[in-house]
């Protein structure tokens, strides 16, 4: 099991102060969504040469171009990149053949995904790395999302990839 640091609104300096702090206890440092929105890609370039024992993980959200914007997250230095598992397939294989070309790992974020067994199964085919269950922010607090339920799901149906959760975890 990997512990991956959500870096989401924090300042780029905040973010290497507590990896500094927490030296040796976080597997991957994830430059979240609103991090990349705000700063672009500068975050993933600044943890990666701070820390390169940290596998940082860019948070882009991929879901159109996606071996194009892929591989802008891997120039920068991201070891793991998301796309959302509501794309098309096609930008998904794209993300899958960028991460091959650059040595790097897809994790497939499976928010707004409705029949998550079945997504999972054709994800799970595709090479991706990673299949991370996610509850929105915007729904944490309505009851209506279980993330540890499903990860029970997921965990059922895949034979290659790596099961992750995030959002909404108590």
């Amino acid at each position: 099991m990997k512990l991956q640091a959500a870096l989401d609104t924090l300042t780029l300096e905040e973010c290497l102060a507590l990896l500094d702090h927490t030296k040796g206890a976080v597997d991957i440092a994830e430059v979240g969504t609103p991090f990349i929105i705000e700063c672009g890609m500068e975050p993933v370039r600044a943890i990666k040469a701070a820390h390169p024992e940290i596998e940082v993980l860019a948070d882009a959200k991929i879901m159109d171009a996606g071996e194009f914007e892929a591989d802008k997250c891997f120039e920068a230095g991201a070891d793991i990149v998301t796309v959302l598992g509501v794309s098309y397939d096609e930008t998904i294989e794209g993300v899958v053949r960028s991460a091959k070309t650059h040595g790097g790992q897809v994790m497939v974020d499976m928010i707004g995904v409705m029949d998550l067994a079945a997504r999972a199964r054709e994800l799970d085919k595709m090479g991706v790395d990673y299949i991370c269950v996610h509850t929105a922010f915007d729904i944490q607090g309505t009851g209506q999302k279980d993330p540890l339920e499903d990860l029970k799901v997921v965990n059922a149906v895949i034979e290659n990839a790596k099961a992750a959760v995030a959002g909404g975890v108590k």
